[in-house]
């Protein structure tokens, strides 16, 4: 395609988002409740419902994993790689994901994957000694392979379902249901895995998956807009090309890059080293691992919850809001780090939460509210591709340094590292406020 044809493509989209933008200004003082928006949005309940059980079922495969894992080897490298896996699968195919979430029926893409991974799931009841670490391996690459059609699609259908007054209050609803599922369901599974076996868990996560398909097909998806599907070219036009030419989006997107970095998935590869040899409670130590991630959990939907009472869905707060996170990370990292007691272990996770919570919400929202329809799957698909690349790297190295160095010395080091992109976000905050001015 020529730089004269692109021209035309890029102008249409600009000018879609800067009409939807000046809109979902004016509608800011409007948004709805929470249960306001349970009761009288129907498409939106039915994709919660499917959330709820869905994430169930994940903390369940992720704490029974990685307690398998544990038990079977012994081998921080072997956690590691875990976690890395689940990371590097969907990474691989979120450029295609994206591209099938702007130009399939998003609605059918989640049951589709929702339906495959409930098969999938089921084969890791075949893992039963050390010499089946390769077939869990193989598995988690294809579940999380699977699921990298998911997350784009889900994130991408949130406006097609909800009002501009609805989607800050239905974004951070979702996040908050992914915190509580991640508290209930890592209770649950942990307890679960410590009472009853990792084959158990890997049980009720395929049910899941199968409930989460059936409550999807219920969503009525309005039809496309006739200034959607007027757009030319919209189909050619890819993710990076506009996120460079739209840095603030590229910078938004990043957020979740650095927190899986920073402050979510090497900590979480912590937590199971804490679990195993710190704090055993269960089998394993699961059912502590289960209470660490439940206290993340409650953290990270509270976090968000409260701050919008401040930022709504107002521009500015949420991005000043987002470098805050950052520092309350560090800071509840900096609390975990001594390991003086189980009690302060958890107080730290819940701090360390909250500060990622609000990162991660109040990023998402800025990106539902300047996306373009007609792209913002490819967006959401090259923004889960950076958030799995970052924490499959960070995966693979906490579980390395967790073989050479003590677990105080990596988390202050997170802790320190946690500074970085709150300082080049409030750098870039101030540039992109002059240049709006102008």
């Amino acid at each position: 395609m020529s730089k004269q044809e692109r021209t035309p493509i890029k102008s249409a989209i600009d000018h879609q988002r800067e009409t939807r933008e000046k809109k979902h200004q004016q509608e800011i003082g409007k948004s709805v409740g929470y249960i306001e928006l349970m009761r009288q949005n129907p498409n939106f309940r039915w994709l919660w419902g499917g959330q709820v059980v869905s994430l169930l079922g994940d903390w369940f495969n992720l704490i029974a994993s990685a307690i398998l894992i544990a038990e079977l080897t012994g081998s921080g490298l072997a956690l590691g790689v875990l976690f890395t896996i689940r990371m590097l699968a969907p990474f691989a195919i979120s450029p295609l994901a994206g591209i099938c979430a702007d130009r399939y029926n998003r609605k059918h893409l989640l049951i589709i994957t929702d339906l495959v991974r409930a098969v999938v799931v089921l084969g890791f009841l075949f893992v039963r000694d050390a010499n089946d670490i390769w077939l869990l391996y193989a598995l988690t690459v294809l579940l999380f392979g699977v699921s990298g059609f998911f997350s784009p699609a889900r994130s991408a259908i949130l406006p097609d379902i909800t009002s501009p007054q609805e989607l800050g209050t239905a974004n951070t609803l979702g996040a908050a249901t992914w915190s509580v599922m991640l508290a209930v369901g890592a209770a649950i599974g942990g307890l679960t895995t410590g009472l009853f076996g990792s084959q158990t868990a890997f049980v009720i996560d395929g049910f899941t998956f199968a409930i989460s398909a059936g409550l999807l097909l219920k969503i009525r998806l309005p039809r496309s807009s006739p200034e959607t599907a007027a757009t030319p070219g919209r189909t050619k036009l890819t993710a990076l090309r506009y996120m460079f030419q739209h840095p603030d989006i590229l910078f938004i997107a990043m957020h979740k890059a650095a927190i899986s970095l920073l402050m979510s998935t090497g900590v979480q590869v912590i937590l199971v080293e804490i679990a195993k040899n710190y704090f055993v409670i269960g089998v394993g130590g699961a059912l502590s691992l289960g209470m660490m991630y439940c206290m993340n959990g409650v953290g990270s939907g509270v976090g968000p919850i409260l701050a919008r009472r401040w930022t709504g869905d107002r521009d500015k707060p949420l991005r000043v809001s987002i470098s805050f996170g950052y520092v309350i990370a560090a800071i509840g990292i900096v609390i975990i780090a001594p390991l003086l007691d189980f009690g302060t272990v958890l107080f730290g996770g819940f701090v360390r939460s909250i500060g990622g919570g609000i990162a991660w919400v109040f990023s998402t929202q800025l990106l539902l509210q300047r996306a373009p329809n007609e792209i913002r799957g490819r967006i959401f698909g090259a923004e889960f591709a950076f958030f799995t690349l970052m924490g499959g790297a960070s995966s693979l190295i906490i579980g390395a340094l967790l073989d050479r160095f003590q677990v105080e010395a990596i988390l202050r080091g997170m802790a320190v590292l946690n500074l970085i992109p709150a300082l080049l976000w409030s750098l870039w905050q101030r540039h992109h406020s002059r240049v709006g001015e102008k």
